[in-house]
């Protein structure tokens, strides 16, 4: 990704909204290969923490940028709510990777390793959307994936709470991998509201 210091004034909204996205993709990956790796955890979260403080710059200058334009290519409202969410899930990554540290988690589930999945894999298709969104065109498979991804996560969250209360033999263990999951959940449903605004501007344009 372009250093924002060095890129030019005359970049396009579409342009910065895709960086956004690749960032995002690049935190989503993270995360998973902490779930599945286990391992170097202050490494990999340093590494999710840089992410998450390149999003916040990439959210800035989209913001700076709409003050300035006189005229944008989508309604500014969406452009705004579009940064947002993605600046929400990749705060939730940030969020889940920290917890398990902070909660001294010594492996992850495999509901949790699942749920990263599922959010890297709905990163993957919002990013391939966001190569597309300029031209509206063929965006609809992509944010159709995204939305089924959402509806296994929230079945596979419930079983996955559901067996935590069943067969947590230490309390601190509910109390712990809830956080987790609700964390990974809010991840996974602030994916989806991203797909929906940029299905919102579709329907808009058409």
């Amino acid at each position: 990704m372009v250093s924002l210091r060095l890129m030019p004034r005359d970049v396009k909204f579409f342009d910065l909204l895709q960086a956004d996205g690749e960032n995002l993709l690049a935190a989503a990956r993270e995360l998973r290969g902490l779930m599945d790796s286990y391992d170097d955890l202050d490494a990999r979260i340093a590494r999710i923490q840089k992410l998450e403080h390149a999003g916040d710059e990439i959210g800035d200058e989209i913001e700076k940028r709409l003050e300035d334009a006189f005229i944008t290519p989508i309604d500014r409202g969406d452009i705004h709510e579009l940064t947002r969410r993605m600046d929400d899930v990749v705060d939730r990554i940030q969020e889940t990777a920290e917890a398990m540290q902070i909660y001294d988690v010594k492996a992850p589930t495999e509901e949790a390793q699942r749920l990263a999945a599922i959010l890297e894999e709905q990163a993957v298709e919002i990013e391939a959307a966001l190569v597309k969104f300029e031209s509206m065109k063929g965006l609809a498979e992509h944010l159709r994936r995204v939305h089924v991804l959402e509806n296994e996560a929230d079945g596979l969250s419930r079983a996955a709470v559901g067996r935590l209360f069943r067969e947590a033999q230490d309390p601190l263990d509910v109390i712990k991998w809830r956080d987790i999951y609700v964390s990974l959940e809010e991840s996974i449903d602030a994916a989806e509201d991203v797909a929906e605004i940029m299905q919102r501007v579709i329907h808009k344009g058409s």
